[in-house]
């Protein structure tokens, strides 16, 4: 059984949380670090979201440590994007009055336009390519060193690398694609 006590057999989401929890914190902490501005999501918020989302149901049963973390990466993913959404759709004018546009200043993209860009361009990077897709997820969104990867993955760090370089190449053509 490995140190987490969650790899050797199949464990629930009771069992996992006490577990990983620090590492779930250390993870959202990171994510909410990347975050500009004032805040009002706390990593121990974005833990508990994300806790909620992946234990819901009849009780998911983790296959592996790799297992949770993609899932709990993704829904942490999946609330900072919402929670984008929202902003942005407060931002450009949600149940507000109508204004002409000749009285409407133009502003530069924010990084919540940034961040949709990005969650739209990971999805079909993961149709393309689900391992890059998952590097992405546990580098960028869970803020997972590359030991870590490894570890979760059982890929070198150096073909972690290479698969990282080829994510950020694929996601930054997809994007430049989008903003011309």
């Amino acid at each position: 059984m490995d140190p987490n006590g969650c790899d050797s057999m199949r464990s629930s989401s009771e069992e996992l949380l006490p577990l990983l929890y620090d590492e779930l914190r250390q993870v959202a902490r990171g994510q909410m670090s990347a975050e500009s501005g004032p805040q009002t999501l706390t990593a121990t918020a974005l833990v508990h979201e994300a806790w909620l989302r992946v234990s819901k149901g009849s009780g998911p049963q983790w296959e592996s440590r790799r297992h949770f973390f993609g899932a709990a990466a993704e829904a942490m993913r999946r609330i900072l994007i919402d929670r984008a959404r929202r902003k942005e759709a407060a931002r450009r004018g949600a149940r507000a009055e109508h204004v002409p546009l000749d009285e409407v200043e133009i502003q530069a993209p924010s990084p919540d336009d940034e961040l949709l860009a990005l969650h739209e361009a990971l999805d079909a990077l993961t149709a393309e390519d689900a391992l890059a897709g998952e590097i992405v997820r546990l580098r960028y969104f869970a803020g997972l060193s590359w030991a870590e990867i490894s570890d979760l993955t059982g890929l070198s760090e150096r073909d972690l690398q290479r698969q990282w370089q080829f994510a950020r190449a694929w996601l930054h053509h997809r994007i430049s694609g989008w903003r011309d």
